[in-house]
């Protein structure tokens, strides 16, 4: 059947694979279930050129076969082969494991379920980083077609630049110096209306029924004034930022689609809505009977939306690297988090029923009147906040709360041990690709540079050539 399976009694029924310097003996029976994979398809092999075709070399004496690949990776493929499980090293790249499963022709579809979610996982993470190079890439390089665009496009690119890339230039290091001064200014500025003195004055200037925000602030003292105006200021940048971001935007579905262009409309929109509203109220005309429920239903509304304001601190992160390693840590470990959430909730479902039995039976406790209570006990005793409005009076009540306690710090120490190993993965993958960026950029400047250099050395020689040419004419 095969030249090569005649000799020893041993070398008819087994395999010597060598891959990188390792070999290994495999029966012929294994490869039997995997013939569309390349070593299952040595047994379909009928002479010399046919084995090279699909190893590097091949030892007739021995019955070997030599493969140039990774063997670290090679042993998660023949633990396929010999268990028919496919996993996933840690130590292996995840890109160089696609290469390999390729080259072995077994599919991905084999990985476990717990291995194939972490490297569908990676794979997203390297389409991204390569995107966002490609992207670098062509800005950097522009082609001739580029270089024959119109004006509009060439304005359009260096928006995108300037709002988008902070470290493409001097336009865009000040856009982002900018936003994020305005967002410690609005930041501060909220903290500042809330003293007690300006809301006592802004309190009575309401009273007189003047709901319109600014004519609330008008009529206040000048400090009051000032905060309206640095908010109007603020809000304003905002607003144009927003509009500059969705003009150069080349999706705008997509543009609106992003989480933090949600947090951008829902941090700016309460302060048009709050001017509506204040118009509304003041030209409506009530009677003053339900006048005063009407105005005080408005400045509650009024009240919640200026609180939304303090979601223009999440506009940090995008310029912050730590608060982008923090959402992408949230997005990684969602199934984390929820784990955590069902330790915490079975474990309140078991401890806050059994604390309101023992109480109410053997101390005859008044603080827990219910179990949906002993469940506001449950959770700030298991994440010992502890705050020490409810405490168990009998012995065993206190015995099943120490019982909480240590159970809370053990069900939250299991998941957070995973999400902080991933914050700091990702932490490292967004520093390294910042660097690498950076370094890129730095590698164009320099070619860029030496090639101008060689441009105007050449421009220099070739006045002297035409010059001497003309002189022996």
């Amino acid at each position: 059947f095969l030249f090569f399976r005649c000799g020893a009694n041993s070398m008819k029924h087994h395999i010597i694979i060598n891959v990188g310097g390792f070999k290994y003996l495999l029966p012929w029976t294994t490869l039997d279930e995997f013939p569309m994979t390349r070593l299952g398809q040595l047994k379909f092999c009928n002479n010399f050129d046919d084995i090279l075709n699909i190893c590097d070399d091949y030892d007739v004496t021995c019955n070997e076969f030599f493969f140039d690949r990774n063997p670290g990776a090679f042993r998660t493929i023949l633990t396929f082969l010999r268990a028919g499980k496919l996993r996933l090293l840690r130590e292996v790249c995840a890109l160089s494991f696609q290469e390999e499963l390729l080259y072995w022709g077994i599919e991905e579809d084999s990985l476990e379920w717990c291995c194939k979610r972490r490297y569908l996982q990676k794979m997203e993470e390297i389409a991204e980083m390569n995107e966002t190079e490609d992207e670098f890439v062509d800005c950097e390089n522009p082609s001739e077609a580029t270089a024959r665009e119109t004006k509009a496009s060439l304005c359009m690119k260096k928006l995108q630049d300037m709002v988008e890339k902070p470290q493409s230039g001097i336009p865009g290091k000040v856009f982002a110096c900018l936003s994020v001064l305005f967002v410690t200014v609005t930041a501060v500025n909220l903290s500042i209306s809330t003293m007690p003195g300006l809301r006592e004055e802004e309190e009575r200037v309401s009273l007189t029924g003047r709901y319109r925000s600014w004519s609330r602030f008008l009529a206040c003292p000048r400090m009051c004034y000032n905060i309206f105006i640095v908010e109007s200021v603020c809000v304003g940048w905002f607003s144009l930022e927003f509009i500059l971001r969705f003009i150069q935007a080349p999706s705008k579905f997509i543009f609106l689609r992003h989480p933090l262009t949600l947090i951008d409309i829902i941090a700016i929109l309460p302060y048009y809505i709050t001017l509506l509203l204040d118009s509304a109220s003041v030209s409506s005309n009530k009677k003053p009977s339900s006048g005063n429920i009407y105005l005080d239903k408005v400045g509650l509304v009024l009240r919640i939306l200026r609180a939304l304001r303090i979601l223009y601190v999440m506009r940090l992160a995008r310029h912050s690297l730590g608060l982008q390693t923090l959402g992408l840590t949230a997005r990684r470990c969602t199934r984390e988090f929820g784990l955590l959430l069902l330790f915490l909730c079975v474990a309140i479902a078991l401890f806050a029923p059994l604390l309101y039995v023992i109480e109410n039976e053997m101390a005859d406790s008044q603080e827990f009147t219910s179990i949906p209570a002993c469940y506001w006990w449950a959770v700030i005793t298991m994440t010992t906040v502890g705050y020490g409005d409810m405490v168990p009076r009998s012995i065993p009540g206190q015995v099943v709360a120490l019982s909480s306690i240590l159970s809370g710090i053990l069900l939250m120490a299991f998941p957070v041990t995973s999400i902080f190993h991933t914050f700091s993965r990702s932490y490292i993958e967004l520093k390294q690709e910042q660097e690498r960026i950076m370094y890129r950029r730095a590698q164009f400047l320099m070619k860029t540079k030496s090639q101008l250099s060689n441009a105007s050395q050449g421009s220099d020689v070739f006045p002297n050539m035409s010059s001497e040419t003309k002189d022996n004419v």
